[in-house]
């Protein structure tokens, strides 16, 4: 079943959802007769981690506090770069090869400061957002990490794969955040055990 969360304030749209991702609708959320440039990002599940073949990717978040922070950042980084419009929105759930885990669409005066703006608000998604990633290797089982590349992630043993309830259906609370490392920026390698604290606040949709 379908779901979305969606904020939208001063020319700034973010969304979570379990839907396939729609590139077209995202540039049109930032579109105005003042933009120059359009400047699209579009992060894809590719086959492969550290030559390990992927099946696919799972994503789950804190759905609230998760749309809070992209909000912000989103905020923030429109007037640094002086945008027109900034959307992001990422797919939770179940995401396959090839297909788009995350769009983030900048509109701009000029391109240089839609360039800019495009990969910094990528950069902190990335590094900040209560987002996490489980890949699904072919053989292997899965393995949870923070929502960065390069990020090793941590072996889901059985009886913790049971407990994480990465259903759509099941929102649960979302993975165990380890303590940050000296110099390590977002959140470090995860593990889901705990059942959720109150329906509604998360859903690895």
């Amino acid at each position: 079943m379908a779901h979305q969360d969606e904020l939208e304030e001063d020319g700034c749209y973010v969304a979570l959802t379990t839907e396939h991702l729609i590139v077209q609708s995202v540039m049109d959320r930032v579109r105005s007769p003042a933009a120059g440039a359009i400047v699209l990002f579009a992060g894809t599940t590719r086959d492969n981690f550290a030559g390990k073949p992927v099946k696919e990717l799972q994503y789950t978040a804190y759905n609230k506090l998760a749309l809070v922070t992209m909000m912000k950042i989103c905020k923030q980084v429109r007037e640094k770069h002086s945008l027109e419009g900034i959307a992001m929105v990422h797919r939770l759930g179940v995401v396959p090869i090839g297909e788009e885990s995350i769009l983030i669409a900048v509109s701009a005066p000029h391109r240089k400061a839609a360039w800019r703006a495009g990969e910094e608000a990528l950069e902190e998604c990335k590094a900040h957002v209560e987002v996490w990633k489980r890949e699904e290797f072919e053989g292997e089982g899965g393995v949870w990490r923070a929502n960065r590349d390069g990020i090793p992630g941590r072996k889901i043993e059985a009886a913790t794969e049971e407990e994480s309830g990465n259903a759509v259906n099941q929102q649960p609370m979302g993975p165990v955040i380890r303590p940050r490392r000296p110099g390590e920026k977002g959140h470090g390698a995860v593990v889901n055990s705990h059942p959720p604290s109150s329906a509604g606040d998360t859903g690895a949709l």
